[in-house]
Protein backbone atom coordinates (compact mmCIF):
# COMPACT_ATOMS: atom_id res chain seq x y z
CA UNK A 1 0.00 0.00 0.00
CA UNK A 2 1.19 3.68 -0.62
CA UNK A 3 1.91 5.55 2.21
CA UNK A 4 0.49 8.81 2.76
CA UNK A 5 3.84 10.95 1.67
CA UNK A 6 3.80 9.12 -1.66
CA UNK A 7 -0.27 9.58 -2.48
CA UNK A 8 0.18 13.33 -1.74
CA UNK A 9 3.15 13.52 -4.28
CA UNK A 10 1.43 11.44 -7.13
CA UNK A 11 -1.79 13.35 -6.78
CA UNK A 12 0.30 16.67 -6.98
CA UNK A 13 2.12 15.48 -9.65
CA UNK A 14 -1.19 14.25 -11.19
CA UNK A 15 -2.74 17.34 -10.72
CA UNK A 16 -0.02 19.50 -12.72
CA UNK A 17 -0.30 16.92 -15.63
CA UNK A 18 -4.04 17.59 -15.75
CA UNK A 19 -3.56 21.66 -15.59
CA UNK A 20 -0.73 21.66 -18.82
CA UNK A 21 -2.91 18.57 -21.05
CA UNK A 22 -6.49 21.43 -20.33
CA UNK A 23 -4.06 23.58 -22.17
CA UNK A 24 -3.35 21.34 -25.22
CA UNK A 25 -6.31 21.80 -27.16
CA UNK A 26 -5.76 19.81 -30.44
CA UNK A 27 -9.01 20.12 -31.93
CA UNK A 28 -9.68 23.26 -31.23
CA UNK A 29 -5.73 24.65 -32.35
CA UNK A 30 -6.64 22.79 -35.61
CA UNK A 31 -9.94 24.17 -36.78
CA UNK A 32 -10.40 26.23 -39.63
CA UNK A 33 -12.47 29.46 -40.15
CA UNK A 34 -15.85 29.20 -42.60
CA UNK A 35 -14.19 31.40 -44.66
CA UNK A 36 -11.52 28.94 -45.98
CA UNK A 37 -14.65 26.68 -46.59
CA UNK A 38 -16.52 30.04 -48.58
CA UNK A 39 -13.16 30.97 -50.70
CA UNK A 40 -12.50 27.51 -51.95
CA UNK A 41 -16.28 27.23 -53.42
CA UNK A 42 -16.14 30.57 -54.88
CA UNK A 43 -12.84 28.96 -56.37
CA UNK A 44 -15.21 26.22 -57.90
CA UNK A 45 -13.24 24.01 -55.84
CA UNK A 46 -10.38 24.17 -58.15
CA UNK A 47 -7.46 26.36 -55.51
CA UNK A 48 -6.37 24.46 -52.47
CA UNK A 49 -6.87 25.99 -48.91
CA UNK A 50 -5.20 28.62 -47.77
CA UNK A 51 -5.22 28.36 -43.61
CA UNK A 52 -3.07 30.20 -41.03
CA UNK A 53 -3.45 29.01 -37.73
CA UNK A 54 -3.11 30.72 -34.40
CA UNK A 55 0.67 30.68 -32.67
CA UNK A 56 1.51 28.41 -30.13
CA UNK A 57 3.95 28.65 -27.62
CA UNK A 58 5.16 25.44 -26.61
CA UNK A 59 7.94 26.83 -23.42
CA UNK A 60 5.33 27.00 -20.51
CA UNK A 61 3.73 23.94 -21.11
CA UNK A 62 6.95 22.01 -21.49
CA UNK A 63 8.23 23.58 -18.94
CA UNK A 64 5.45 22.29 -16.51
CA UNK A 65 6.08 18.99 -17.69
CA UNK A 66 9.44 19.05 -16.94
CA UNK A 67 8.80 19.94 -13.22
CA UNK A 68 6.25 17.80 -12.68
CA UNK A 69 8.45 14.83 -13.82
CA UNK A 70 11.03 16.23 -11.44
CA UNK A 71 8.65 15.12 -8.65
CA UNK A 72 8.68 11.75 -9.81
CA UNK A 73 10.17 8.71 -8.10
CA UNK A 74 10.51 5.28 -8.89
CA UNK A 75 7.31 3.52 -8.00
CA UNK A 76 4.98 2.06 -11.18
CA UNK A 77 2.92 4.79 -10.45
CA UNK A 78 5.68 7.16 -10.70
CA UNK A 79 6.54 5.58 -14.29
CA UNK A 80 2.75 6.06 -15.43
CA UNK A 81 3.00 9.56 -14.97
CA UNK A 82 6.23 9.75 -16.45
CA UNK A 83 4.33 8.46 -19.84
CA UNK A 84 1.38 10.51 -19.09
CA UNK A 85 3.87 13.53 -19.22
CA UNK A 86 5.32 11.98 -22.56
CA UNK A 87 2.22 11.36 -24.40
CA UNK A 88 1.35 15.33 -23.34
CA UNK A 89 4.35 16.50 -24.70
CA UNK A 90 3.82 14.69 -28.09
CA UNK A 91 0.44 16.76 -28.21
CA UNK A 92 2.15 19.96 -28.05
CA UNK A 93 4.65 19.43 -30.40
CA UNK A 94 1.57 18.06 -32.77
CA UNK A 95 0.37 21.81 -32.49
CA UNK A 96 3.72 22.95 -32.81
CA UNK A 97 4.06 21.48 -36.18
CA UNK A 98 0.87 22.50 -38.09
CA UNK A 99 1.30 23.05 -41.82
CA UNK A 100 4.76 21.60 -41.79
CA UNK A 101 5.67 17.69 -42.79
CA UNK A 102 7.14 17.13 -39.35
CA UNK A 103 3.21 17.71 -38.04
CA UNK A 104 2.48 14.24 -40.32
CA UNK A 105 5.32 12.41 -38.05
CA UNK A 106 4.37 13.63 -34.53
CA UNK A 107 0.27 12.46 -36.02
CA UNK A 108 1.57 9.47 -37.17
CA UNK A 109 3.49 8.72 -33.57
CA UNK A 110 0.09 9.62 -31.49
CA UNK A 111 -2.85 7.82 -33.67
CA UNK A 112 -0.95 5.44 -35.96
CA UNK A 113 -1.16 5.18 -40.16
CA UNK A 114 -3.42 3.30 -42.29
CA UNK A 115 -0.71 0.59 -42.66
CA UNK A 116 0.09 0.61 -38.29
CA UNK A 117 0.24 -3.30 -37.35
CA UNK A 118 -2.76 -4.13 -35.24
CA UNK A 119 -2.30 -5.98 -32.42
CA UNK A 120 -2.45 -9.18 -33.76
CA UNK A 121 0.33 -8.31 -35.92
CA UNK A 122 -1.16 -9.13 -39.26
CA UNK A 123 -3.66 -6.56 -40.20
CA UNK A 124 -3.92 -3.17 -40.59
CA UNK A 125 -6.71 -0.65 -40.30
CA UNK A 126 -6.44 -0.53 -43.92
CA UNK A 127 -6.75 -4.15 -44.18
CA UNK A 128 -10.40 -3.74 -42.33
CA UNK A 129 -11.50 -0.95 -44.31
CA UNK A 130 -11.35 -2.88 -47.52
CA UNK A 131 -12.46 -5.75 -46.22
CA UNK A 132 -15.90 -4.13 -44.41
CA UNK A 133 -15.85 -2.10 -48.12
CA UNK A 134 -16.26 -5.64 -49.67
CA UNK A 135 -19.02 -6.45 -47.21
CA UNK A 136 -20.69 -3.58 -47.32
CA UNK A 137 -20.91 -3.45 -50.63
CA UNK A 138 -22.48 -6.30 -50.92
CA UNK A 139 -25.43 -5.03 -49.26
CA UNK A 140 -28.81 -3.83 -50.71
CA UNK A 141 -29.29 -0.23 -50.87
CA UNK A 142 -30.91 1.07 -47.96
CA UNK A 143 -33.23 4.00 -48.39
CA UNK A 144 -31.97 4.91 -44.69
CA UNK A 145 -28.44 5.25 -45.90
CA UNK A 146 -29.23 7.41 -49.01
CA UNK A 147 -27.78 10.96 -48.83
CA UNK A 148 -30.46 13.69 -47.74
CA UNK A 149 -32.89 10.76 -46.30
CA UNK A 150 -34.84 11.46 -43.77
CA UNK A 151 -33.55 14.92 -43.01
CA UNK A 152 -34.58 16.59 -39.80
CA UNK A 153 -33.80 20.56 -38.51
CA UNK A 154 -30.62 20.73 -36.45
CA UNK A 155 -33.01 22.63 -34.13
CA UNK A 156 -34.71 19.51 -33.25
CA UNK A 157 -31.61 17.09 -33.10
CA UNK A 158 -30.38 19.95 -30.46
CA UNK A 159 -33.55 19.82 -28.61
CA UNK A 160 -33.85 15.88 -28.60
CA UNK A 161 -30.05 15.42 -27.79
CA UNK A 162 -30.71 18.13 -24.89
CA UNK A 163 -33.45 16.55 -23.20
CA UNK A 164 -32.01 13.03 -22.96
CA UNK A 165 -28.68 14.83 -21.61
CA UNK A 166 -30.53 16.50 -19.19
CA UNK A 167 -32.32 13.52 -18.08
CA UNK A 168 -28.73 11.56 -17.57
CA UNK A 169 -26.50 14.66 -16.25
CA UNK A 170 -29.19 16.75 -14.34
CA UNK A 171 -26.92 19.49 -12.86
CA UNK A 172 -23.44 18.29 -14.53
CA UNK A 173 -25.24 18.34 -18.86
CA UNK A 174 -23.54 20.17 -21.21
CA UNK A 175 -25.57 22.77 -23.09
CA UNK A 176 -26.43 21.51 -26.77
CA UNK A 177 -25.32 24.01 -28.99
CA UNK A 178 -24.90 24.67 -32.79
CA UNK A 179 -21.88 26.24 -34.17
CA UNK A 180 -20.11 26.90 -37.65
CA UNK A 181 -16.11 26.02 -37.86
CA UNK A 182 -15.96 22.24 -36.64
CA UNK A 183 -15.86 19.73 -39.46
CA UNK A 184 -17.33 16.99 -37.81
CA UNK A 185 -21.41 16.82 -37.15
CA UNK A 186 -20.74 16.56 -33.75
CA UNK A 187 -18.37 17.37 -30.87
CA UNK A 188 -18.73 17.30 -27.03
CA UNK A 189 -16.63 18.19 -24.04
CA UNK A 190 -18.00 18.54 -20.28
CA UNK A 191 -19.33 22.06 -21.13
CA UNK A 192 -21.08 22.17 -24.60
CA UNK A 193 -22.34 19.34 -26.96
CA UNK A 194 -21.55 21.37 -30.49
CA UNK A 195 -23.16 20.52 -33.37
CA UNK A 196 -22.39 21.65 -36.85
CA UNK A 197 -24.59 24.17 -38.65
CA UNK A 198 -25.98 22.93 -42.37
CA UNK A 199 -24.89 19.66 -41.54
CA UNK A 200 -27.13 17.02 -43.14
CA UNK A 201 -29.17 15.23 -39.69
CA UNK A 202 -31.44 12.03 -39.50
CA UNK A 203 -33.56 10.81 -36.75
CA UNK A 204 -30.92 8.12 -37.12
CA UNK A 205 -28.38 10.43 -35.85
CA UNK A 206 -30.05 11.23 -32.82
CA UNK A 207 -29.07 8.04 -31.18
CA UNK A 208 -26.04 7.78 -32.32
CA UNK A 209 -25.01 10.89 -31.19
CA UNK A 210 -26.18 10.83 -28.12
CA UNK A 211 -24.34 7.06 -27.27
CA UNK A 212 -21.33 8.41 -29.49
CA UNK A 213 -21.18 12.10 -27.43
CA UNK A 214 -23.11 11.53 -24.52
CA UNK A 215 -23.14 9.19 -23.09
CA UNK A 216 -19.07 8.08 -23.94
CA UNK A 217 -17.47 11.13 -24.15
CA UNK A 218 -19.35 13.56 -21.51
CA UNK A 219 -19.35 10.56 -19.69
CA UNK A 220 -15.86 9.86 -18.82
CA UNK A 221 -14.85 13.70 -19.14
CA UNK A 222 -17.34 13.99 -16.08
CA UNK A 223 -16.37 10.86 -14.22
CA UNK A 224 -12.30 11.88 -14.60
CA UNK A 225 -12.75 15.31 -13.87
CA UNK A 226 -14.70 13.36 -10.79
CA UNK A 227 -11.14 11.99 -9.81
CA UNK A 228 -9.81 14.35 -7.00
CA UNK A 229 -6.97 12.34 -6.21
CA UNK A 230 -5.44 11.48 -10.19
CA UNK A 231 -6.58 14.08 -11.66
CA UNK A 232 -4.97 13.47 -15.06
CA UNK A 233 -7.61 11.25 -15.56
CA UNK A 234 -9.89 13.97 -16.55
CA UNK A 235 -7.10 15.23 -18.99
CA UNK A 236 -7.83 14.80 -22.74
CA UNK A 237 -4.73 14.49 -25.12
CA UNK A 238 -4.05 12.59 -28.12
CA UNK A 239 -3.10 9.64 -26.76
CA UNK A 240 -6.43 8.31 -25.42
CA UNK A 241 -8.08 9.28 -28.32
CA UNK A 242 -8.29 5.83 -29.90
CA UNK A 243 -9.44 3.94 -26.64
CA UNK A 244 -11.68 7.08 -26.28
CA UNK A 245 -13.53 6.97 -29.92
CA UNK A 246 -13.42 2.92 -29.88
CA UNK A 247 -15.39 2.79 -27.23
CA UNK A 248 -17.64 5.72 -28.60
CA UNK A 249 -18.05 3.90 -31.99
CA UNK A 250 -18.90 0.31 -29.77
CA UNK A 251 -21.13 2.06 -27.79
CA UNK A 252 -23.01 2.80 -31.53
CA UNK A 253 -22.78 -0.89 -31.96
CA UNK A 254 -24.09 -2.54 -29.05
CA UNK A 255 -27.32 -0.38 -29.04
CA UNK A 256 -28.22 -1.17 -32.34
CA UNK A 257 -28.26 2.64 -33.49
CA UNK A 258 -25.44 2.12 -36.10
CA UNK A 259 -25.89 2.56 -39.97
CA UNK A 260 -24.33 1.53 -42.66
CA UNK A 261 -23.83 4.82 -44.10
CA UNK A 262 -21.77 5.38 -40.64
CA UNK A 263 -19.93 2.98 -41.30
CA UNK A 264 -19.26 3.40 -44.95
CA UNK A 265 -17.73 6.93 -43.46
CA UNK A 266 -15.75 5.86 -41.25
CA UNK A 267 -13.88 3.41 -44.07
CA UNK A 268 -13.67 6.05 -46.45
CA UNK A 269 -11.90 8.31 -43.86
CA UNK A 270 -8.99 5.51 -43.51
CA UNK A 271 -9.18 5.22 -47.12
CA UNK A 272 -9.01 9.17 -47.82
CA UNK A 273 -6.05 8.91 -44.99
CA UNK A 274 -3.83 6.61 -47.06
CA UNK A 275 -4.65 8.75 -50.29
CA UNK A 276 -2.95 11.60 -48.99
CA UNK A 277 -0.18 9.80 -47.38
CA UNK A 278 0.53 8.62 -51.17
CA UNK A 279 0.65 11.87 -52.30
CA UNK A 280 -2.91 12.80 -52.87
CA UNK A 281 -3.64 16.99 -52.69
CA UNK A 282 -6.82 18.77 -50.78
CA UNK A 283 -8.90 18.82 -54.23
CA UNK A 284 -8.09 14.92 -55.13
CA UNK A 285 -9.60 14.33 -51.29
CA UNK A 286 -12.66 16.09 -51.93
CA UNK A 287 -13.53 14.89 -54.91
CA UNK A 288 -12.78 11.57 -53.56
CA UNK A 289 -15.45 12.34 -50.61
CA UNK A 290 -17.78 14.04 -53.24
CA UNK A 291 -18.42 10.83 -55.18
CA UNK A 292 -19.46 9.21 -51.71
CA UNK A 293 -21.71 11.83 -50.71
CA UNK A 294 -22.80 13.85 -53.43
CA UNK A 295 -23.18 16.73 -50.95
CA UNK A 296 -20.51 19.96 -51.77
CA UNK A 297 -20.23 20.48 -48.02
CA UNK A 298 -19.89 17.37 -46.33
CA UNK A 299 -17.17 16.16 -48.82
CA UNK A 300 -15.56 19.55 -47.75
CA UNK A 301 -16.08 18.84 -44.23
CA UNK A 302 -14.32 15.06 -44.33
CA UNK A 303 -11.62 16.59 -46.63
CA UNK A 304 -10.94 19.06 -43.98
CA UNK A 305 -10.84 16.40 -41.18
CA UNK A 306 -8.08 14.86 -43.21
CA UNK A 307 -6.00 18.23 -43.84
CA UNK A 308 -6.08 20.23 -40.92
CA UNK A 309 -2.99 20.78 -39.93
CA UNK A 310 -1.37 19.23 -42.52
CA UNK A 311 0.18 20.25 -45.84
CA UNK A 312 -2.49 20.88 -48.49
CA UNK A 313 -0.37 19.86 -51.62
CA UNK A 314 -0.45 15.96 -49.70
CA UNK A 315 1.82 13.53 -48.57
CA UNK A 316 1.63 14.98 -44.52
CA UNK A 317 -1.64 14.13 -43.45
CA UNK A 318 -3.62 14.26 -40.20
CA UNK A 319 -4.20 10.68 -39.37
CA UNK A 320 -6.74 11.05 -36.32
CA UNK A 321 -9.61 9.44 -38.66
CA UNK A 322 -8.03 5.83 -38.25
CA UNK A 323 -8.78 5.75 -34.52
CA UNK A 324 -12.94 4.87 -35.11
CA UNK A 325 -11.57 1.36 -36.91
CA UNK A 326 -8.72 0.82 -34.97
CA UNK A 327 -9.96 1.83 -31.63
CA UNK A 328 -13.04 0.15 -32.74
CA UNK A 329 -11.53 -3.65 -33.24
CA UNK A 330 -9.46 -3.07 -29.66
CA UNK A 331 -12.34 -1.96 -27.85
CA UNK A 332 -14.41 -5.18 -28.94
CA UNK A 333 -11.51 -7.83 -28.39
CA UNK A 334 -10.99 -5.77 -24.47
CA UNK A 335 -14.90 -6.09 -23.66
CA UNK A 336 -14.73 -10.02 -25.42
CA UNK A 337 -12.03 -10.72 -22.54
CA UNK A 338 -14.21 -8.87 -20.59
CA UNK A 339 -16.67 -11.07 -20.67
CA UNK A 340 -14.89 -14.41 -21.12
CA UNK A 341 -13.21 -13.40 -18.07
CA UNK A 342 -15.87 -12.28 -16.16
CA UNK A 343 -13.69 -9.23 -15.31
CA UNK A 344 -16.84 -6.40 -15.47
CA UNK A 345 -14.95 -4.61 -13.14
CA UNK A 346 -12.44 -3.72 -15.89
CA UNK A 347 -15.13 -2.46 -18.19
CA UNK A 348 -16.37 0.08 -15.53
CA UNK A 349 -13.50 1.68 -14.91
CA UNK A 350 -12.64 2.18 -18.52
CA UNK A 351 -15.26 4.62 -18.01
CA UNK A 352 -13.71 6.08 -15.05
CA UNK A 353 -11.93 8.68 -17.14
CA UNK A 354 -10.08 9.58 -20.04
CA UNK A 355 -7.64 6.70 -20.72
CA UNK A 356 -5.76 4.35 -22.79
CA UNK A 357 -6.40 0.48 -22.61
CA UNK A 358 -3.12 -0.01 -21.99
CA UNK A 359 -3.32 2.21 -18.76
CA UNK A 360 -5.55 -0.49 -17.19
CA UNK A 361 -3.39 -2.70 -15.59
CA UNK A 362 -2.49 0.75 -13.40
CA UNK A 363 -6.11 1.91 -12.92
CA UNK A 364 -7.31 -1.63 -11.50
CA UNK A 365 -3.96 -1.01 -8.93
CA UNK A 366 -4.84 2.78 -8.47
CA UNK A 367 -8.65 1.53 -7.95
CA UNK A 368 -7.49 -0.95 -5.06
CA UNK A 369 -5.41 1.74 -3.84
CA UNK A 370 -8.42 4.11 -3.46
CA UNK A 371 -7.15 6.42 -5.68
CA UNK A 372 -9.63 6.64 -7.80
CA UNK A 373 -13.48 6.59 -7.54
CA UNK A 374 -15.90 4.75 -9.46
CA UNK A 375 -17.47 6.10 -12.10
CA UNK A 376 -20.94 8.21 -11.53
CA UNK A 377 -21.87 8.42 -14.83
CA UNK A 378 -22.08 4.72 -17.19
CA UNK A 379 -24.16 3.78 -20.48
CA UNK A 380 -27.39 1.45 -19.96
CA UNK A 381 -25.39 -1.40 -21.39
CA UNK A 382 -22.63 -1.54 -19.06
CA UNK A 383 -25.21 -1.01 -15.89
CA UNK A 384 -27.81 -3.50 -17.58
CA UNK A 385 -25.24 -5.95 -19.35
CA UNK A 386 -27.25 -8.71 -19.76
CA UNK A 387 -27.21 -8.14 -24.04
CA UNK A 388 -23.42 -7.56 -23.66
CA UNK A 389 -22.67 -11.11 -21.70
CA UNK A 390 -25.00 -13.03 -24.36
CA UNK A 391 -23.95 -11.22 -27.45
CA UNK A 392 -20.20 -12.10 -26.61
CA UNK A 393 -21.35 -15.76 -25.51
CA UNK A 394 -22.28 -16.44 -28.50
CA UNK A 395 -19.01 -14.11 -30.34
CA UNK A 396 -16.68 -16.34 -28.40
CA UNK A 397 -17.98 -19.82 -29.01
CA UNK A 398 -18.99 -18.62 -33.16
CA UNK A 399 -15.02 -16.86 -33.21
CA UNK A 400 -13.41 -20.76 -32.55
CA UNK A 401 -15.49 -22.70 -35.28
CA UNK A 402 -14.44 -23.28 -38.22
CA UNK A 403 -15.74 -20.62 -40.62
CA UNK A 404 -14.15 -21.89 -44.22
CA UNK A 405 -16.35 -24.91 -43.91
CA UNK A 406 -19.76 -23.77 -42.80
CA UNK A 407 -19.42 -20.53 -45.19
CA UNK A 408 -18.73 -23.10 -47.90
CA UNK A 409 -22.01 -24.97 -46.90
CA UNK A 410 -23.76 -21.98 -47.02
CA UNK A 411 -22.65 -20.54 -50.60
CA UNK A 412 -24.33 -23.87 -51.72
CA UNK A 413 -27.31 -23.23 -50.00
CA UNK A 414 -27.73 -19.47 -51.74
Amino acid sequence: MLGQRDRKRLGQVSERLYRASRRVRILGHLAWPASVRHRFFRSGSERLPEVEYPPFDAKQIKGELRQARDQLGDLPLDKWLKKKSRDIEASVSLIGSCGTPEFFRHSSEIYGTPTTMLRDGRTTPMDLARRFSLIMDAQPDSPNNRPGSDPVPVSEIRDRIEKKVNSVFGSESPRVVVVDGISAKATASSKRIRLRKGAAFTHRDVDQLINHEALVHVATTLNGRDQDQMRILGGNYGSVTKTQEGLAVFSEFITGCIDVARMRRIMARVEAIQMSIDGADFIQVYRFFLQRTRLKTEAFENARRIFRGGVMAGGYPFTKDIVYLDGLVRIHNFIRAVVSQGRHDALELLFAGKMELDDMPMVIKMNKEGLIRPPKYLPDWVVNRDYLVSYFALSIFIGEMDHQRTDGYYQNLF
